[in-house]
């Protein structure tokens, strides 16, 4: 799969016998946070397009995603970062993803520069899959009629996103968050198509675990994540190996954290994880973030979490054959 970084890199791809966009493409548009079912069938329904067009799929996003660019901290917490969203999509089968800076510059664009710009000289599109309350440009003017109107004068063609629901709801970025926010990781699950996961490189912390008797592998998170609190959970190190182990994700109030970050103590592991990139699956929540009053309290409470955790885990094992995810 192809990552083109930035409207810059876009150029002169479209109709160039040595780019990936020679013969032009089948493209969504989305923020695809979490890649869950919903975005799933669309993805299918992208690349059905384009082995019958015998063109590449490309999947264009955002960064930040827009509500981030508006709404800074306010906006909703992400699912999972960049790297690990373009990892989903490659597990796809997508063949292109664009990620476009979002920025003033690209806010500025109307709907028509972008529908000229971007889908006929920058992607050479033939087929566009979006929903019908599509809504792009500075003045919002760009929806699944214009676009329609443009491809019947421009030669490209517009399909309606398929509605995927599981009990009576539709599946969608914000529901897996909500459940998320609740510790609902099962019926998120169910959404998602998997267990909930968010991958990250090892960093050097404080070091705080270590003279408390937990230490643990520290993961910067650049947005609030979807969930807080400490949770059992299970992860894989670059090896391939995976460990059970207790996370604490959120804030850190007792040290008086800025940042969020997730840290990871892996139970009978020994080694260091620093510069690895971790794969965290989250199993089973524990208890929310608290405010502890000292580092003793707080070292107490850490020992208890290690018990709950590892009695949790003997009283659910994974299914024979079943040791990662």
């Amino acid at each position: 799969m192809r990552l083109i970084r930035g409207l810059t890199n876009l150029q002169g791809l479209a109709g160039n016998p040595r780019s990936p966009l020679a013969r032009g493409c089948v493209a969504t548009i989305g923020n695809f946070d979490g890649v869950h079912l919903g975005h799933k069938t669309i993805i299918d329904q992208v690349r059905d397009k384009a082995a019958e067009l015998n063109v590449p799929s490309v999947v264009v996003i955002f960064e930040p995603q827009p509500r981030e660019f508006f709404q800074g901290e306010e906006a909703p917490p992400r699912l999972m970062p960049f790297r690990q969203k373009f990892e989903a999509l490659l597990a796809e089968g997508v063949d292109v993803v664009l990620c476009i800076q979002f920025n003033e510059r690209f806010r500025s664009y109307s709907a028509m520069d972008f529908i000229e710009e971007i889908l006929i000289r920058g992607l050479g599109v033939h087929h566009l899959v979006v929903g019908d309350d599509f809504r792009f440009g500075c003045d919002r003017a760009g929806d699944f009629n214009l676009l329609e109107q443009v491809g019947d004068e421009r030669g490209f063609t517009v399909e309606n996103t398929h509605t995927v629901m599981v009990d009576g709801e539709r599946v969608s970025s914000t529901r897996v968050r909500n459940l998320l926010n609740v510790n609902g990781l099962e019926q998120a699950e169910v959404l998602l198509g998997h267990r909930y996961r968010i991958h990250g490189r090892v960093v050097y912390g404080r070091q705080l675990g270590r003279t408390i008797g937990a230490p643990t592998a520290n993961i910067l998170l650049h947005q609030m994540p979807a969930l807080q609190g400490v949770y059992v959970v299970r992860a894989r190190t670059d090896a391939g190996e995976w460990y059970d182990g207790a996370a604490n994700i959120g804030l850190r109030p007792t040290v008086d954290g800025k940042r969020p970050s997730l840290e990871v103590h892996l139970f009978d592991f020994a080694g260091t994880l620093y510069g690895q990139h971790l794969e965290v699956v989250f199993r089973h929540g524990l208890r929310d973030e608290v405010k502890f009053d000292s580092i003793d309290e707080l070292k107490q409470q850490i020992a208890r979490d290690f018990e709950q955790a590892r009695r949790w885990l003997a009283e659910n094992p994974l299914p024979a054959g079943e040791d990662g995810f």
